[in-house]
């Protein structure tokens, strides 16, 4: 997309921008609720892009205003002295300021509000992925706490000595998966294991699925589609938990995906979360194919979903984690575990933005 033509759609962005303001201040339209949260929500969604399209037009001022001092011979010896040291810099952050607005131009993933299931597998490595399984599950909790979400084991599966086979969870708040979306797919960590009496490094890997909850309007479910298994739960959770057929466990005939939850103390609870879990996989899978269909070669984890990718290592005697995709490395593996993932996800985010943005350029569109 070139600047001609992305300057072109901030106009009309900006027309439009303008155009809503004058509807919100309409009492006609104030007191119409229904109409006026739809144009609070369009209000929204362009507010970022036309303020950052008013810093990219004061930038692009400024920048004329120093190039017309440097062309006019009888300009003031200090005003070019001044152009000359402010022009280089006011030129890189306008180009900076070019690829914000692509960014923000980019279109819209409507997953990206969405609440999230999380599912952690230990994978190769026996007891030590288990226990890794459960370090990044706490580590998960503890992002999710930093940013005021939600977190609700919905099943565990655990192991005798702390670790996690698998587990389950519902994360609820504000743009979860925009978020937690690129978290998708193997993790694997080397160190020595509590086991190892030789001070040997082991390798280990657990998989993490990171799926946007589906709503009921998402994903049309047919009752004959499902076949309902009661059983007795497992692991903690007090005696009545483990004494009574409260657990679930369905499965979606169609497609052989099986869920279950044990967590809730109710057959009905634990059958309405496992609901949520189908409903997600469901979504994955019919986003997953529409992808396939579209573009054959984007099946990467990313897009797809695919959980067979290494994404990333966790290094334990070094102290670091890297990032492959995006060849990323933090020195702050203890923090990391400890729910400071900011810098590496915003560096994921940044990195698979700024693909998209030479996908569009690359189109031309």
């Amino acid at each position: 997309m070139s600047i001609q033509r992305i300057t072109e759609r901030l106009r009309q962005i900006e027309a439009q921008y303008h155009q809503i303001v004058a509807k919100m201040s309409d009492p006609g339209v104030a007191s119409d609720p229904d109409t006026f949260q739809k144009l609070a929500k369009q209000h929204r969604d362009l507010e970022p892009i036309v303020q950052a399209f008013q810093i990219y037009r004061s930038m692009e001022t400024e920048r004329d205003e120093y190039e017309q001092i440097l062309n006019d011979p009888e300009s003031d010896a200090e005003w070019v002295a001044l152009a000359e040291a402010e022009l280089p810099p006011l030129k890189r952050k306008l180009e900076t300021q070019v690829l914000e607005l692509q960014r923000l131009l980019l279109p819209k993933d409507d997953r990206d509000g969405k609440n999230v299931i999380l599912e952690i597998r230990a994978g190769t490595g026996g007891e030590e992925a288990a226990l890794f399984a459960g370090e990044m599950y706490r580590a998960y909790s503890r992002f999710a706490e930093q940013q005021g979400w939600r977190v609700s084991t919905m099943s565990v599966s655990e192991t005798g000595i702390g670790g996690l086979k698998e587990v389950t969870a519902v994360v609820e708040g504000k743009d979860v998966f925009s978020k937690l979306k690129y978290e998708s797919g193997t993790h694997r960590v080397q160190r020595v294991p509590q086991t190892e009496t030789q001070g040997r490094v082991h390798t280990s890997a657990i998989t993490v699925a990171v799926l946007p909850e589906a709503q009921n309007i998402d994903i049309d479910l047919d009752e004959n589609d499902l076949r309902v298994d009661r059983f007795r739960s497992s692991g903690a959770g007090g005696q009545h938990v483990n004494t009574t057929d409260s657990a679930i466990r369905i499965t979606h005939i169609p497609t052989g995906i099986v869920v279950s939850c044990q967590d809730e103390k109710s057959q009905i609870k634990n059958r309405e979360k496992a609901m949520r879990v189908l409903r997600a996989h469901l979504y994955e899978l019919k986003e997953r194919e529409q992808q396939e269909k579209i573009a054959a070669e984007r099946k990467s984890q990313v897009g797809s979903g695919d959980r067979s990718e290494k994404i990333r290592t966790y290094n334990f005697p070094q102290g670091r984690v890297t990032d492959h995709r995006i060849k990323f490395t933090l020195y702050q593996l203890d923090a990391f575990m400890n729910g400071a993932m900011d810098e590496m996800i915003r560096a994921c985010r940044a990195f698979f933005e700024a693909q998209r943005i030479q996908e569009q350029l690359a189109a031309g569109t």
